[in-house]
Parts: C-alpha cells; structure tokens; sequence
C-alpha cells in the first residue's frame, strides 16, 4: 500500500519541483550529465545565458566560460572536484550567448543515486557583477579618501585605538605635530597636551566625552616633537560600527596661533575705535539725555507736588504716587538707549494690548509735553494683541509724543490711533506678509522736508537745538520695531505735520503667550515630538552648537556647512521634517535657502537664526525667525511654532497707510 502511494506521488512532487525551479529568474539553475551536457535549463538559466532551452539542451556547458578557462582545464576540473568531493564552488568571468561577460558565483553539486552511482551536476550560476562593480567601486573610494586625508597639510588628521593610542598619520599631522609616522603610531595622543593639561586629565576626559557624546571640541596649547607652542582647535570624534560598537577616534587638529594672534590684534583695534567713535559722541549725548530726563523728571515732580499737597489734605495720592513711578521706570529706559548705542538691546517680546498700554500712560504723556498740548485717541472697539516689548515701546511711544511737542511750539493736538491690516508681501517695504497693528501718532506741527524725513532716523541726527535731544530717540524706535518684526514708518510734509506709523505684529499669528498672565519666566523647553532637523551653518562652532542643543531636546540633526549642501541632503536624504538656517553665509544666505527649500519641500518648516535686526524686504516664504544668540529654550519653541501650519487671514487689507 506503501509503495503505491509513494508511486503516485513521485510524480506530483516532481511536477512541483520542476515548477518551482523553472520560476526562479534570479539564478540560473539546471542539470548536467556526467561529461558536462547540458540536460535541462530553467527560465534564470535562459535570462542569465541568453540561450534558449532548445539551443543549449545537449551542448556542454563549457561553452559558457572564457576561452583562457577552457584551455586551462577549468571546466574538467570543476566537474572532477564535484564528483570528488561532492560540491564546487567558484567566482569568475563567464560568457554569455551574445559574448558579453558577466562576473559569476557557480555552485556545481555532484547528484548520485542510493548505490552512491554518479547521474550528473545540479549547476546554480549567480550573476554578481553589480556586486562586484559596487565592491570595486568601494575599494577606489576608500583609496581616494586615503589619498585625501594624506594629502591634505593644513590639518593634522588621524585615528585613535579605543584607549587613545595612535594607529594613522597624516602629512598634516607630520608637519604640524613634527612626527615621522614610525615615530608615534602606537603612542598614546597625550603627548601632544601641556603638562599642565595631562595632570588635569584633559586627554582622558577628552576621550570620555567624545565616547558619551560623539564628539568633543576645544581650542588650547599644544606640544610639538621640539617642545615649541601652538595654538590648536580639536576636533575627536567617536568611530563606532553598525553594531555601535567604539571602534576607535577621529581626531583633527588645526594651528590656529596665526589666526589668534591676528583676532586679538583686531579686537584691541576695534575696541580702540569704538572707544574714540564713544568719546566723540559723549558730547552729543550729555545734552540731550540731559533734556529728556528733564521730560521725566517733570512728571516725577509734578506728580509728587500735587500728592504732597493732597496728602497734607487728607486726600487719596496713589494715583499720584503710580504715576511718579511709571515715570522713573521710564527714566531709567532713557538709560538703555546709552547700552543701545554700543550694542543691540536684548527684547522680551509679549503679547501688549496697545489700547490698554496707550490709556495706561496718558497722565505721565500728558505731564512730559505739557497743558497746550491735547492729546486724542482714535482706537477701534476690538483691536488684537502686538508682539512687542512692553518696557521699550512705552519708551518709544514717550519719544514720539516729545517729538511731536517740539514741532508744535505754539501748542497744538497729538492724535494717537490704530487700525489692523493684513499685509502682503512687498506692500511695505522691509515687512513681510502677514497680519499687523499700525500704532500712530500724529501731529499737527511743521513737518519735515524730503531730506530732513530722509535722515530722521540715523543716529545723532536732530533738528531740535543744542542740549534739547540726542538724536537717537528715532534711531532706537527704528530698532525696536526691526528687533519685534515690525517696521516704523513715517509720514511728513513740510507745513503739514508728522505721522509715525508703528507696525507691530499681531501676538497671536506668533504664538506668543501674554507674559502678563505668567508670573515667572519657564525656562523648561516646549515640547515638540522628536524630528529629524537639518541644520545649516557656515560656522562649524555655531553649527556644532546648535547640533548639541538638538540632540539634547530629542531630536535627530543632520549637519550641512553651506546652502549649497543642504539643498543636496535634501534632495537625497528622506525623512527630514524640517530645516534651521543661519540667514549670512557665503553664496546663497539663508533667505534664499528657504525659497529654494519651498520649490524643493514646499512642506518643509523652516527656521531662520540670524543676529541681523532687519532682513531682505522680497522674501516670498513665511519664516519662523530665531534671533542669534538663542538658548535651548527658544529654540524649543521656535521649532514648535516652526512644525505648525500658519493660519492666515483671508480677509486681506491692501492698503499700506494706517
């Protein structure tokens, strides 16, 4: 019963086999009798070969290998080795019907019966020539990357074992370092640091950070063979395996005495200028900081008489008393403007209500320009919220009400009003689109010429006489709003009056929490899921910095020097949800970068860090901005705010004026 079961099913199962091998087109498997004919042929076999299974069948399957092979004896011998020892395995050039070869991996297995009687070859043939071209191709990389790393004298590049010993040398590091190669392969890298470095452990610790954090950089002295100096920037590197696995360092040492030497001598001489450039306008700047303290200090007064007096009345004096203070607070914001003459003044941005901050100081403006002066509002019932400084552009609003004063010595009406406008790109120069709160105010004085309204907001530049102003009242509202994303513009006519427009930007298209409702500042990052970021800068310190603060938050950076080659990672890189740019480097700023970004990932976020207060005025994409320098912290949010979709207002206002 046996027996006649395994009868009916022989066949089957050799019909299955037979299918099976026939579909394989991968790999050419077929048979071979005992002197090398060949007896069946698959469809990889025909792909592979090029014959057809009526061309081939009968023909001996040297026909397949180089003419050198087959005077050699190399397909006797294959088939010897196989019925010898039972399998032969092979790599090597083959030949197709069309006489093309092809590199090939051959399996050729001896098949007996039961009594052990030799009935032919089971031959499998691979076609490995990608493989092997891939390979090839490999090998001249790594040959061309060493040619490289040799070749290259201005750095000193080689490779660390594990425990710090060195195990490659480049000329570089032969002409910086003063080693011959069989000099220090196999001694420890500590003997390029200071004694005083190697007894504060900075090589092992160097090592240690490097192996914990990827990396570690730092500039210091270093030793050469004869005991001489530099100056070096140090790079290391942790090399691991796929496996992560510490194989070994990286290490590129640079000497930068030069370069030191050449920034010192530099900085002394700026700061030698800037010294005398402050000397000369200490005179311009005594007067006039002079006269508006005089301005404060008459509300200050003011307000402190008439309590003093309701006070011996038995009157109630605190609002008398507030007012005196908001004055003094105002006082020493005229101080800034002397910090903000020699650098930029550091912003806390938040949400302002403009109606409530105008309301709010209406007395001390009242107080600082007199009685013959009326001052008028013009608000709407809803009015949103601005992205602003509230400390500074209650300054800013205080200089312009003086100024509007000053140009009205007979007396006269300051009109402040505002109105919201959606703007777009281009509408206003310097602005970009967006949604906007246009503050002005307004004056019915002489106003100003073409060339006076022209130079109105350069530094020093004043039209009122000596000791009644500094000059840098315009120039420092002019700041402002470039540092809060606004613009200040200003209107004038010669015998028509002076408008300043103040165009602050709407708090809630930023994402900006009202600070007033936050009773201390949260120096914990906002969240944001981890993405995988490309960071680009030209400066590899300040783009080591902002690839350390990443991986901190969570995230995964991928690193590019230049636009350039940011453009190339992500044309071939999958996976990056969005991009952090330096805006000034060479060839391509980061402005451009991001146009170029929105044709290639229109999707893409994208976050632009810059120390620059004003950016070009025809830029065609919506940018997160990042002010430089920035902390982790605002770097969290500029990525939160940067991964979500911004909602514009469709109902946009084309009109550029307020």
């Amino acid at each position: 019963m046996t027996a006649t079961v395994e009868t009916l099913q022989r066949p089957l199962m050799e019909g299955r086999y037979r299918l099976l091998v026939d579909a394989i087109t991968d790999y050419a498997i077929y048979m071979l009798d005992t002197e090398g004919h060949v007896s069946s042929w698959n469809a990889g076999a025909q792909r592979l070969k090029g014959y057809s299974e009526r061309e081939i069948l009968g023909q001996h399957f040297s026909n397949f290998y180089l003419p050198e092979d087959k005077v050699s004896g190399l397909p006797a011998k294959a088939l010897a080795t196989a019925a010898s020892v039972g399998r032969f395995e092979n790599e090597g050039w083959h030949v197709r019907k069309d006489g093309n070869r092809f590199w090939a991996h051959v399996v050729i297995d001896a098949i007996r019966d039961p009594n052990g009687q030799l009935l032919g070859f089971a031959k499998i043939t691979r076609d490995l020539s990608e493989r092997r071209a891939a390979e090839a191709e490999l090998r001249k990389s790594e040959e061309q990357f060493r040619l490289l790393v040799q070749g290259v004298t201005d750095y000193a590049i080689y490779m660390l074992d594990p425990t710090g010993n060195v195990s490659s040398w480049n000329a570089g590091a032969q002409r910086i370092k003063g080693y011959q190669p069989e000099e220090i392969i196999g001694q420890h890298f500590s003997s390029f640091y200071t004694e005083e470095d190697r007894a504060d452990e900075l090589p092992r610790k160097a090592l240690e950070t490097a192996a914990a954090e990827g990396r570690f950089e730092k500039e210091g002295w270093r030793i050469r063979k004869d005991g001489t100096r530099f100056w070096a920037s140090v790079i290391i590197d942790a090399i691991r395996n796929e496996e992560g696995e510490l194989l070994g360092f990286a290490k590129v040492t640079r000497d930068i005495t030069e370069k030191r030497e050449s920034q010192r001598a530099l900085d002394q001489a700026r700061e030698e200028l800037f010294q005398a450039q402050k000397m000369e306008a200490v005179g311009q700047l005594t007067g006039g900081v002079a006269h508006d303290f005089n301005n404060l200090l008459m509300a200050v007064l003011g307000s402190l008489e008439i309590a003093r007096r309701r006070a011996l009345r038995g009157e109630d004096v605190v609002p008398m008393i507030d007012n005196a203070i908001k004055g003094a607070q105002r006082g020493a914001a005229v101080t800034q403007r002397l910090l903000a003459f020699s650098r930029k003044q550091e912003l806390e941005l938040q949400s302002v209500d403009v109606v409530d901050l105008v309301r709010g100081m209406t007395e001390l403006l009242q107080q600082s320009i007199g009685p013959e002066i009326e001052i008028r509002t013009n608000f709407p019932l809803v009015l949103p919220k601005v992205l602003s400084d509230q400390n500074q552009l209650e300054s800013a609003l205080l200089n312009l009400a003086v100024n509007a004063r000053d140009a009205m010595p007979d007396g006269g009406q300051i009109t402040f009003a505002a109105v919201t406008r959606q703007i777009a790109n281009g509408q206003i120069p310097q602005l970009k689109a967006g949604r906007y709160v246009c503050l002005s105010v307004e004056d019915q004085g002489d106003g100003m010429d073409a060339t006076t309204l022209e130079a109105a907001t350069t530094p020093f530049f004043t039209t009122k006489g000596i000791g009644k102003g500094t000059g840098l009242g315009l120039s420092m509202v002019q700041g402002l709003m470039a540092q809060s994303g606004g613009k200040l513009v200003l209107r004038s006519e010669k015998g028509r009056g002076t408008t300043a427009e103040l165009w602050l930007p709407v708090a809630t298209e930023m994402e900006t929490p009202d600070a007033i409702d936050i009773p201390q500042v949260d120096e914990t990052p906002v969240a944001v899921r981890p993405l995988t970021v490309l960071a680009v800068d030209d400066d590899p310190l300040v783009l080591m910095n902002t690839v350390l603060m990443l991986e901190d938050l969570g995230h995964t950076p991928i690193e590019a020097q230049s636009a350039e080659e940011a453009l190339r990672m992500l044309e071939q890189t999958a996976g990056i949800d969005l991009v952090v740019t330096d805006h000034a480097m060479p060839k391509m700023t980061g402005v451009q970068l991001a146009e170029e970004v929105a044709k290639l990932r229109p999707d893409l976020g994208l976050v632009l860090a810059t120390g620059y207060a004003e950016l070009p005025s025809d830029q065609g994409v919506d940018l997160v901005r990042l002010t430089k320098p920035f902390s982790q912290k605002q770097l969290a949010a500029a990525l939160a705010k940067a991964t979500k979709s911004p909602q514009l207002d469709r109902d946009r206002e084309t009109s550029s004026g307020c």
